[in-house]
C-alpha cells in the first residue's frame, strides 16, 4: 500500500442522509506539497489488485507530473465502513471506489460529484446499459469499471455421475428444479442435495422475477412485485426443501457470505447460485469438476441474468480539484496501458475496446469466467438502475423473513406480506 497522507476520518460517525448539511471534519484541501495537486483514492481490494493499482496509479503520475495520488485500500467490509464514516463526515476521498448498492444512497445525500459535468472523463466505449446503471436523477454519479453476471456453480462430476442432463442456455427454472431432485435422489451424489435453498436470496429472486417480465424495483424506486409473486416464489423453494432436493433451514442458515460457509463449501450439496467472479473460491474444495452454468430461464425463454457492474468508479462532490479526479478516473477506465496493467483484477473491464485488449491475456480462472460470459453476448437484458436507499437493509429482510419460512416458524404468505409492508415503509411509498 502507499504511503496513505489522509487525514483522520471523523470520530463520529453520522448519518448518511445528513452529509449534504454537514461540515468537513478536517480533509485535506487539496493542495499537495509542492505546488501539486494532491488527491485521495481509495478502494476495497486484495493485495494482487492492491499491487496492480499501484503500478497503474505510478504510470498516471509520472504522465502527470502535477499531480499527487495518495492510496489506501482495505477488505469489503472494513472498507465500507470507513467510507460510510468518511462520507457523513463530509471528508469523502477525491476518488473512490463505489459498490452498486451504495450508488443511488451517495447520490441523494449529495456525497457523489455529478461526473457527467467533466467532459475528461470519455464514455464512449462503455456499454450504455452498465453505463446507467450509475445514473441517478438524470445525472451519471459513478461509472462501471467491470462487468459480473449470475451463475450456478456445481461439481459436474458428480453431476454426470448422477446421469443428470447437463445445464444449458435454454434451460428453465422447472427443469432446474427437476434436475435439483434426481441429483438429491442419486446415490452418486453421496447424500448432498441439489443446491443451496434459492428462497434466502434476493439475487436469486430477482432473476426469477426478471424472467417473468417483472422487476425487484419500477423506474421509480417502488417495489416491481406484490405479496402474491413472493408467496408463489416462497411456496415454490419451500416445496423443494421439504422434498429434499434443496438445502435444510439448519445449512442455509449457516451461509455467512464466504463460499466456504455455503452448502457447497461444505460438500453437502452439488450445486449453489452465486456471482461469477466469487466462483474461483469453489476451485480448491470442489476440484477439476467445479463448472459453471446460466441461470434458468423464465418459462418462455426470457432470460432474467443481466450483466452487472462488479464495481464502479466515483468522486467527492467536495473535492477541491474535479478535473484532476475525472481525468484520473477516465484514465483507469479509457488508458490502453492502464487496462493492460489492472487487467482483470476488478472484473472483466467494462470498457469494450480495453476488454478487447485484456481478453487474449487472461489466465486461469479469469480466463474461465471470460468464457462463460462470452455466450451471453448480445443475449441479456440490460440491467436494472441502481437500487433505492434502503434495498441493503431489505437483503437482510429478505433472509430473515425466509428463515422464519424455512424454521416453518410463518407460512410463505405470512412471511411475503410481513415483507412487503416492511419494504414499502423502508422505500417510504
Amino acid at each position: 500500500m502507499r504511503g496513505n497522507r489522509t487525514r483522520a476520518s471523523c470520530a463520529l460517525a453520522l448519518v448518511l442522509t445528513l452529509a449534504g448539511t454537514l461540515t468537513g471534519c478536517g480533509g485535506d484541501g487539496g493542495g499537495g506539497s509542492g505546488g501539486k495537486v494532491s488527491l485521495r483514492f481509495t478502494w476495497w481490494g486484495n493485495p494482487d489488485r492492491a499491487a496492480r493499482t499501484e503500478e497503474a496509479v505510478g504510470l498516471f503520475e509520472k504522465r502527470h507530473p502535477d499531480i499527487d495520488i495518495s492510496t489506501s485500500f482495505a477488505g469489503f467490509d472494513t472498507y465500507k465502513a470507513k467510507l460510510a464514516t468518511q462520507a457523513a463526515g463530509g471528508d469523502a476521498p477525491d476518488v473512490m471506489q463505489l459498490d452498486y448498492r451504495q450508488i443511488n444512497q451517495y447520490a441523494t445525500s449529495g456525497i457523489l460529484l455529478d461526473l457527467g459535468k467533466h467532459p475528461e472523463l470519455r464514455t464512449s466505449e462503455i456499454d450504455k446499459g452498465l453505463l446507467a446503471t450509475g445514473v441517478v436523477d438524470g445525472k451519471q454519479y459513478a461509472l462501471p469499471v467491470a462487468r459480473g453476471t449470475e451463475t450456478m456453480a456445481y461439481d459436474a462430476t458428480l453431476w454426470r455421475k448422477a446421469g443428470v442432463p447437463e445445464p444449458t442456455l435454454t434451460w428453465t427454472w422447472n427443469d432446474w428444479a427437476d434436475a435439483m431432485r434426481k441429483l438429491a435422489a442419486s446415490p452418486a451424489t453421496k447424500g448432498r442435495v441439489g443446491s443451496t435453498d434459492p428462497g434466502q436470496s434476493e439475487d436469486v429472486f430477482e432473476i426469477w422475477l426478471r424472467g417473468q417480465g417483472k422487476s425487484l424495483y419500477t423506474k421509480d424506486e417502488k417495489l416491481g412485485f406484490t405479496a402474491d409473486d413472493l408467496t408463489r416464489y416462497w411456496e415454490w423453494c419451500t416445496g423443494l426443501r421439504k422434498e429434499g432436493a434443496v438445502s435444510s433451514a439448519e445449512q442455509t442458515t449457516q451461509m455467512d457470505g464466504t463460499v466456504e460457509n455455503t452448502p457447497l463449501g461444505r460438500l453437502k450439496s452439488v450445486a449453489d447460485f452465486n456471482w461469477d467472479a466469487p466462483v474461483s473460491g469453489y476451485a480448491a474444495i470442489v476440484g477439476e469438476g467445479l463448472k459453471m452454468a446460466p441461470f434458468p430461464v423464465g418459462e418462455d425463454g426470457t432470460p432474467g441474468q443481466y450483466f452487472k457492474p462488479s464495481m464502479f468508479f466515483g468522486a467527492s462532490a467536495k473535492t477541491g480539484h474535479p478535473k484532476q479526479a475525472a481525468q484520473f478516473i477516465d484514465f483507469l477506465l479509457n488508458d490502453k496501458e492502464a487496462g493492460a496493467i489492472l487487467g482483470a483484477s476488478r472484473g472483466i473491464p467494462a470498457n469494450d475496446a480495453i476488454r478487447q485488449g485484456v481478453l487474449p491475456k487472461l489466465e486461469g480462472f479469469d480466463q474461465v469466467i471470460s468464457t462463460y460470459q462470452k455466450q451471453f453476448e448480445g443475449r441479456l437484458k440490460d440491467p436494472p438502475p441502481a437500487p433505492p436507499k434502503g434495498d441493503t437493509s431489505l437483503q437482510s429482510t429478505f433472509s430473515r423473513d425466509y428463515d422464519q419460512v424455512s424454521y416453518e416458524r410463518m407460512s410463505p404468505r405470512e412471511a411475503a406480506e410481513n415483507y412487503i409492508t416492511e419494504a414499502k415503509a423502508e422505500l417510504r411509498q
